[in-house]
């Protein structure tokens, strides 16, 4: 398993890192303490040592089945590399259970430190590697919150801290703010070979910053894992419900025109999109929604396979700006904005304002 670090900080985490919110939530199937026990053992012997979980999957019940698993398992702290999420006051909010509706948030000092003991208590550690906070928006940038970042790091309690971007794509100028001017050694976004901004503009930054990208919906919502098929029907609690049909009928034709590289490489269409993210360096981990050992062995596996050729990255590159000569539905979706009066814009490669070597 490749190992890879957060920019300049100290802290290295697998390659290749296990969501630990299908434990939380039973938007890819209930899962149970003795799955849990199962996947997070399995994912270690493949080389997985990063699990990244957050207050919010399931209010805390993620994070008690991994704390759990650490403790029956009797798992070497120093070996797994665990990452959390602070910012949705479900004490206060709890929500519906199963349900994709936003809830409140809170990103004051105040609430970020009692998150933290509680997550520690969850997951019965005494420190989390990366602390990110969950879903926040331009709005609620608070120099107060960042300070409160880097106390509980030099008290120990956290060793990296960043932003996590969503629930859907999108946030641009979040993420790039974070690095540029509140110094987050971590961004997590929506990123894949079919949907390539606004993460391939995080990693310029993250370059230039001396900060780390994570990937999460690696797979295109299972496109790229190659499972879905075209008369498939979205159960009304799917995580994909939101998913546009384009987002289908044009991923599954774009799939079968990356196919052949795969074939190339002796690799299934999922390695291929891993390798394509892990081609950069500034990609710290994929952060992946793995829902069996089949999805964990291949992603790890992506690892040890060939590197992607320059011209293969060019011809991807040149087909991704062209939207595969599909036409004007296979564009990506928008990006959600909180600049744009409309909440959105179209997704499409900008610049970031920072000067790449």
């Amino acid at each position: 398993m490749e190992r890879r670090k957060f920019g300049d900080t100290g802290l290295e985490v697998s390659a290749v890192a296990l969501g630990c919110w299908i434990f939380g939530v039973d938007w890819w199937g209930h899962y149970t303490q003795a799955d849990c026990n199962r996947l997070c053992s399995f994912s270690m012997d493949q080389g997985v040592s990063f699990f990244d979980n957050g207050d919010a999957y399931g209010n805390g019940r993620a994070e008690t089945l991994f704390g759990n698993w650490m403790k029956e398992a009797n798992i070497d702290r120093s070996k797994v590399e665990i990452g959390s999420k602070f910012g949705y006051d479900f004490y206060a909010d709890p929500g519906v259970p199963g349900s994709h509706s936003e809830r409140k948030q809170d990103f004051s000092p105040r609430l970020l430190r009692h998150s933290l003991e509680q997550s520690l208590k969850r997951l019965q550690t005494d420190y989390i590697d990366l602390y990110m906070a969950h879903n926040i928006k331009l709005p609620q940038f608070r120099d107060d919150t960042f300070a409160e970042l880097e106390k509980v790091k030099d008290e120990g309690k956290i060793k990296v801290w960043g932003v996590s971007l969503g629930p859907a794509i999108g946030w641009r100028d979040e993420g790039i703010e974070a690095i540029m001017k509140h110094n987050a050694k971590a961004v997590q976004t929506v990123y894949n070979l079919f949907e390539q901004s606004p993460g391939r503009e995080f990693c310029e930054t993250a370059r230039a910053y001396k900060a780390g990208v994570l990937a999460r919906v690696h797979d295109n919502s299972s496109i790229l894992k190659d499972v879905v098929k075209l008369d498939v029907e979205i159960d009304k609690n799917d995580h994909r419900k939101f998913r546009d049909n384009n987002w289908k009928v044009y991923g599954l034709k774009k799939l079968e025109l990356v196919r052949p590289i795969a074939k190339a490489h002796n690799m299934t269409v999922h390695q291929l999109a891993c390798k394509w993210l892990l081609m950069d360096p500034a990609l710290t981990s994929i952060t992946g929604t793995f829902l069996n050992e089949h999805e964990i062995k291949e992603a790890a596996e992506s690892c040890d396979k060939p590197n992607l050729t320059k011209q293969e990255m060019e011809d991807l590159a040149r087909n991704y700006g062209a939207d595969w000569d599909l036409g004007p539905d296979a564009h990506p979706c928008n990006l959600k904005s909180s600049k744009d009066p409309s909440g959105q814009v179209r997704s499409q490669y900008i610049p970031p304002p920072v000067f790449v070597a």
